[in-house]
Formats: C-alpha cells, structure tokens, sequence
C-alpha cells in the first residue's frame, strides 16, 4: 500500500498558520486523505529540509522566511514568481521539486473581486516588504498606478525592487495618497506602530489588511470608521490556499477544482 500523499506549510514561527484548516477542509470535500502539517523551518533550513523528502510528499507552502529562496532550489518558477521574485507554494514530484508558484498575487485580485472591486485607477501598498511586492503586480493587475509607502525610501529606490511604482514615505505624503486611493492593501505586521492617518473615505475605497490576528488591526478599524471598504486578511490568505490546492491536486494554478465553490465554502468556514 502507498504512502498517504503528505503536503505541509513551512516557516519559522509557523505556529500561527492558519493554512492547515484550510487545506484539510479542502481534501475533505475532494475526497481525498491528504495530510497537511506545520513544520518549523527557517531560512538556513530550507535546503536541507527539501533534500530529505520521500515520495509521499506532492506540496508546500511556504510563508516568511523562506518565499525569497524558491529560485535558488526549484528548477523552475512560474512567471508570477519571476516578477515578484518569491514563491510560495512548491510542487513536488517523487519528493523531488519541480515547479514553483506565486499564488498570493491571485489571492489579492480575488479578495478584491469579492468585495465588489474588480478595477482600480490608484492603489496604495503600506508597506515595503516581500508581501508588498506581490501586492503592487495584484493592485497592477486591477489596472491601478501603484504607490508604495515605506519607512524608507531612499533604501528602497536604491534596491529598485519597486521600479514601476510611485515610492512615498509613510506619514503625511502617503496620508495625501490614501486620500485619492480606490484600493490600498496594507502588510504592516498588526502589532507595529500605526504610521497613517485615514482621511475621510467614500464607501467604495476599499482596503485589504493582509494582517488577520488580531483583528480588526489598528488600521482597519480606523478605514472603517473613516467611511471606507475593509476587506479582512483571511479572504487573501483563502484565495490564494485555493490555487495551492489547484496545484497540488492537478499541477495547473488555472484548473478549477471539481465543485470548487463547495470546496471554498469549506475552506472559508474552516477559519471563520
């Protein structure tokens, strides 16, 4: 008898993940006895982690620390990964890696489409980290220019990841910005210090908070009072776990999955 097919979110802390009940309520619809664990493995680990796999295992996700590396060990990349210069989900053949994928872009794009917004003139990122990178190509893809508010702006004009966007410094120059904003997707840590002030919003200017413990953040208690849109970190965190499950059951991020709006009804009701 084979092995059970085994899959598992990887990163350090990794405790925190809300992945696994996703991922198991999606097996569970789909007939499948998958397994899908947490495993803690940092940055220096990663390589030897992946080389010590049996041919039970078909997939990982990969959170912080460890979306930066897919490159270097997987022989190849999707073209969302390319752009970005990150992946977080890894396709396993025999145990081996085969392909690497970035599915976090259409993770923001569908939590948009969700909420009502399907297009966008100006979009914000709060924020300047590997998450913000994925999120100016999603707030791109909504057809939006792209401004990118850091605490440094010098440190990121000089590392050109944000070529393509506006770079402002988080305080009373991205407040101006927020002000003229249809979509902002922040990826401030929730327990960092709130750097905005929300101006007074119209009902269809719509924030997605990556952040979804605790919640509401600082920040989407504050866009919500203001009259704004907010659209809560899990409906991300969602999207992109369903084409990780495209992934590993068919290899194809553009597959839907057999009854697959009963299979996102499961996964949103394993971590409402």
């Amino acid at each position: 008898m084979a092995d059970p097919v085994r899959l598992a979110v990887l990163g350090s802390p990794i405790a925190h993940s809300r992945s696994p009940q996703l991922h198991l309520a999606a097996y569970r619809v789909l007939g499948l006895e998958w397994s899908y664990d947490r495993v803690d493995v940092d940055d220096a680990g990663l390589a030897g982690f992946l080389a010590g796999l049996g041919p039970e295992w078909r997939g990982l996700s990969l959170t912080m620390p460890l979306k930066r590396r897919v490159a270097e060990l997987v022989p190849d990349v999707d073209e969302v990964a390319r752009r970005t210069r990150q992946g977080n989900t890894i396709l396993l053949e025999a145990g081996a890696p085969v392909r690497a994928f970035n599915t976090d872009v259409h993770g923001i794009v569908q939590a948009f489409a969700d909420a009502g917004l399907a297009a966008a003139t100006r979009g914000t990122v709060l924020g300047g980290g590997s998450t913000a990178e994925s999120a100016a190509v999603a707030l791109r893809r909504l057809g939006a220019e792209v401004t990118v508010a850091v605490r440094d702006v010098a440190k990121v004009l000089a590392s050109g990841t944000f070529d393509d966007c506006r770079v402002v410094s988080l305080g009373h120059e991205a407040d101006a910005v927020l002000a003229e904003s249809d979509a902002v997707v922040s990826t401030i840590p929730p327990h960092a210090e709130f750097p905005v002030e929300v101006p007074a919003l119209h009902p269809a200017q719509t924030l997605l908070d990556v952040a979804y413990a605790p919640w509401p953040t600082p920040l989407a208690g504050a866009w919500h009072a203001a009259g704004g849109r907010v659209v809560h970190g899990l409906e991300m965190l969602l999207h992109q776990a369903v084409h990780q499950v495209r992934i590993f059951v068919s290899g194809d991020p553009s597959s839907p999955l057999p009854d697959e709006d009963a299979v996102i009804r499961a996964m949103r009701a394993a971590v409402e």
